[in-house]
């Protein structure tokens, strides 16, 4: 029993679409809980998958409100596994993780939480960071994406039983919708940035970064992929800088395979990171790439004059703008790196990374 939010949309609701995937073609019985209903679903999940709804999806008004909320969603939840009886119950990042342990409590099956971010660069209300510190130790196992994040829980969460276990990347890429073409590019070089229109992504830098360069490599443009609360603050900055002609917001799509192969060079601007699948499907469609050096991430995919480039300090427009320079001048580097790259399809395989979660089911 996979326990998560929604399947709207990120990346740790596209790896609950793998996983149940993979395991129901295993021979597994599956069964997938969401708060949110199917109708928000960007995800569709393989047929055979039991897909249950608690229907306790919403923001909460206050203490008491989110308290009262809270006691419905464990009651819904454990109400449902002791129907279904598991003999694995995954939670799907914090929130989830704490609230299926609390949920299973004095059951019988077993309890995996998983961290889908570096916990640093979590707005976690004090509430859900003590449940979270009385929850994880009664796991099985915390999942981590990243060894820093593995670091983390054990100094933090007392008690926790850590594994470290990657993303895989899915090869080869699966298009969903919205499909859109990617425009042509008439002889033009592609900057490719893709996640979520949210401060933590750093577009706000690689916008300033890109500016610094637009004047010299005239024949390059930035494309940035993504939607979120952060469009308008963003196109007001393009404006702004006088870069409508050069930097675009096209929005969200989902056919990622094809605008990775009409690019040239992919940037990761996040100041912080779990461990970026934008980043590992951009290499294994060979894109060479620069990425900021955050705390957790890309240092665990891209090996350093490799297959791409690692920035510090993070936040630096101006060391992001020179690294940047540094591959647009250079085609070579860039075909090199792009052709190294590909390797994370092995690295991180989808075969490597279920052994791993094979191994700690087994454990």
């Amino acid at each position: 029993m996979i326990v998560i939010h929604s399947l709207r949309g990120g990346g740790a609701e596209r790896v609950a679409a793998d996983i149940s995937a993979y395991w129901i073609q295993r021979g597994y019985m599956v069964t997938v809980v969401t708060q949110m209903s199917a109708d928000s679903d960007r995800y569709p999940l393989q047929e055979g998958v039991t897909r249950y709804v608690l229907g306790t999806a919403g923001d909460s008004r206050g203490l008491a409100s989110g308290i009262a909320a809270n006691l419905r969603r464990v009651w819904r939840l454990r109400r449902l596994i002791k129907r279904e009886r598991p003999t694995i119950v995954l939670g799907m990042m914090t929130t989830s993780s704490v609230l299926a342990l609390t949920a299973a409590q004095g059951l019988s099956c077993r309890v995996i939480a998983s961290e889908h971010t570096h916990p640093p660069s979590q707005s976690l209300s004090p509430m859900w960071q003590r449940w979270r510190r009385w929850a994880y130790p009664k796991a099985k196992a915390v999942v981590a994406l990243t060894g820093g994040t593995a670091q983390w829980l054990e100094e933090n969460v007392p008690g926790s039983r850590v594994a470290v276990i990657p993303n895989s990347v899915a090869w080869p890429l699966r298009d969903t919708d919205p499909v859109v073409a990617p425009p042509e590019k008439r002889g033009r070089k592609r900057l490719l940035a893709v996640g979520r229109l949210h401060p933590v992504k750093g577009f706000d830098t690689l916008i300033r970064a890109f500016s610094m360069l637009a004047w010299h490599y005239d024949d390059w443009d930035l494309i940035m992929l993504g939607e979120g609360e952060e469009r308008d603050t963003l196109q007001r900055q393009i404006d702004d800088a006088g870069m409508q002609a050069r930097i675009s917001l096209p929005g969200r799509v989902g056919n990622m395979a094809d605008w990775y192969r009409s690019s040239d060079l992919y940037v990761l601007s996040s100041v912080t990171e779990g461990l970026s699948n934008t980043l590992l499907e951009s290499m294994a469609c060979g894109l060479p790439v620069v990425a900021f050096d955050c705390d957790t991430g890309p240092r665990e995919i891209v090996r350093a004059g490799i297959d791409g480039v690692l920035v510090r300090p993070v936040r630096d427009a101006e060391a992001l703008a020179a690294h940047l320079s540094d591959m647009m001048a250079h085609p070579e580097k860039r075909q090199a790196y792009g052709r190294r790259a590909i390797d994370v399809r092995d690295r991180f395989s989808t075969t490597r990374v279920m052994a791993l979660w094979g191994q700690l089911f087994e454990q």
